[in-house]
């Protein structure tokens, strides 16, 4: 019988084969915003990015995923509930062929084992054979493929555009002395960026069409000979509604006027795109370098509001993002009605409201909400409306902070940013 454990680690294989994105333990931030919205939109059901993470081992949680979670997952890959799939996967069932036979000798009772001098051979077999075909095996693979050095391997990179979405990167590289006639570029792990290249030629690109943080690898023979980073930045503030594979891009001409951010249904609906049954998400996103701020020590504030309450959307789901290197603060805000369904993190800590109070986060969209976060000594403090909701006390790691990503479920306003630590000061009233 498989362990749970065992089962959700299977579900993660399965998932990276569903998606073509390869090794989840490469995934980033941005892929599991990307796969929360493939699940509601293939379910019906609202998985946060957050619960992913936690899921996937990239956020501290000590406990299971619980049975909604799973059930979600599983629904995603085809099975009607985690209980069918725990079924079909060898948890408590012996193969139908195993069975048959064990009733034709006459049921359990009736199988007698081995007598004791062929099992003393058998074993004596075992010892001997396995060994020496693993030598073999060894020894084969080390004559026929030779060593392979990363400073025999180049690779580069370089953006079409400075700045702004989508943008293309041109990989530059030199693998000619790789064993093989091809080897992998792999700058995302979507399965059409990445990709299988000749080593006879030296270049390749591949079209981003959010901005993160990214870490670019050459792959020979499936050893990382080289790698480095890549940031996807955004020209100023970018709105965006999310959908999938290629998402809608608006100008910073729609969502600006009255001294507030914002992008009205009427432009939304201009576009073709429906908001029912499934409400997608508008983002307004800024990414770029602002200077030497990190996770651990800043001050942020912004004033903004969900303006749509229909149909799908009546949970008015918003979550601030702090876009970091490697990781992600996220500052989920609902009615107060929905807070069960919201997950909080701040780097390496993560909370979700199955399993605790955060009904602090339930707002009143009708008027503008103040957030504000303050990070000092690995320690945050988070507050909604001036009132200390949350203080986050471990897990607060060091990273650089490179964006801001602002989500509405539906559509919202936004009054205005400021981020600093005293040394930047990043404000923007539009």
């Amino acid at each position: 019988m498989h362990t749970d454990e065992f089962l959700i680690e299977k579900t993660k294989r399965l998932f990276e084969a569903n998606t073509g994105w390869g090794n989840s333990d490469e995934w980033t931030n941005q892929d599991f915003v990307v796969l929360s919205d493939k699940i509601q939109e293939r379910t019906g059901v609202a998985l946060s990015h957050v619960t992913l993470k936690r899921v996937w081992g990239k956020v501290k949680y000590e406990s299971l995923p619980n049975t909604h979670t799973l059930d979600t997952l599983v629904q995603f890959l085809g099975y009607e509930n985690w209980r069918e799939f725990k079924s079909q996967n060898g948890n408590g069932h012996s193969s139908a062929k195993t069975v048959e036979q064990i009733i034709q000798n006459g049921g359990y009772n009736n199988i007698k084992p081995a007598p004791k001098k062929r099992r003393g051979l058998i074993k004596s077999i075992v010892f001997i054979v396995v060994p020496v075909a693993l030598a073999v095996l060894i020894w084969y693979i080390n004559r026929v493929t030779p060593a392979i050095k990363d400073s025999d391997y180049t690779f580069s990179s370089k953006k079409v555009v400075t700045q702004g979405l989508p943008n293309s990167v041109i990989f530059s590289y030199d693998a000619t002395k790789a064993p093989t006639d091809s080897v992998i570029i792999q700058q995302s792990w979507d399965k059409n960026l990445q990709v299988k290249v000749s080593k006879f030629e030296h270049q390749h690109t591949s079209i981003y069409y959010y901005p993160d943080y990214f870490k670019a690898k050459l792959i020979v023979a499936g050893k990382v000979v080289s790698m480095h980073r890549l940031l996807i930045t955004t020209d100023g503030w970018l709105p965006i509604v999310t959908q999938s594979p290629v998402p809608v891009y608006f100008g910073k001409d729609d969502i600006m006027g009255s001294g507030k951010m914002s992008l009205p249904i009427e432009k939304i609906q201009s576009r073709n795109i429906k908001l029912q049954p499934t409400t997608p998400h508008v983002v307004y996103t800024n990414v770029r370098n602002f200077g030497e701020i990190y996770s651990d020590d800043f001050v942020f504030e912004t004033s903004l509001k969900n303006d749509y309450r229909e149909g799908a959307a009546i949970c008015q789901q918003t979550t601030v993002y702090l876009l970091c290197e490697g990781t992600a603060i996220a500052i989920p805000l609902c009615v107060k009605g929905c807070i069960s369904n919201i997950d909080l993190l701040f780097t390496n800590f993560s909370i979700s409201g199955k399993q605790a109070d955060l009904s602090s986060f339930g707002v009143d969209f009708n008027s503008f909400v103040k957030v504000r976060v303050e990070s000092k000594n690995r320690k945050a403090n988070i507050f909604i409306n001036d009132k200390l909701v949350y203080t986050v006390k471990k897990d607060v790691i060091k990273a650089k902070i490179i964006g801001m990503y602002l989500s509405f479920q539906g559509t919202g306003s936004v009054d205005y940013v400021k981020l600093t630590n005293g040394k930047v000061n990043y404000e923007d009233d539009f």
